[in-house]
């Protein structure tokens, strides 16, 4: 049986720590940290980290809502392609920064762009 992705790069502690590099630069990019002004980041943390756990073949305790319903205001409020891609780049630079193999980090990546639809409530 192959390795999952969670288990590819390192598990639970990899997860953190890939969420708390990413949400720092999201919060820091003027193009989408509007769309997080009144979200509570701790609780949103963790959130993406149960969430990417799930996603990545982890342990599955991820109780919140599927794509489309989570991000349906933001799209109300002018979510777009633009602000997806922004956030996609992120990850990316976060999975480099961690050192995260290139074949991994494709995996990923293509796992997030597949998300587009949902996430555009398309």
């Amino acid at each position: 049986m192959a390795d999952t992705i969670y288990q590819k790069i390192g598990g639970e502690a990899a997860v953190n720590a890939a969420v708390d590099m990413f949400y720092r630069k999201v919060l820091s990019d003027d193009h989408i940290s509007g769309y997080l002004d009144n979200t509570d980041m701790d609780a949103q943390r963790e959130k993406q980290k149960a969430f990417l756990t799930m996603v990545f073949g982890g342990p599955n305790e991820y109780t919140g809502k599927d794509l489309r319903t989570a991000h349906a205001k933001l799209v109300e409020q002018g979510m777009d392609d633009s602000h997806f891609d922004a956030v996609a780049g992120h990850l990316q630079d976060t999975l480099s920064e961690l050192g995260v193999p290139a074949d991994i980090a494709g995996e990923i990546m293509t796992v997030a762009a597949g998300t587009r639809s949902e996430v555009l409530n398309r």
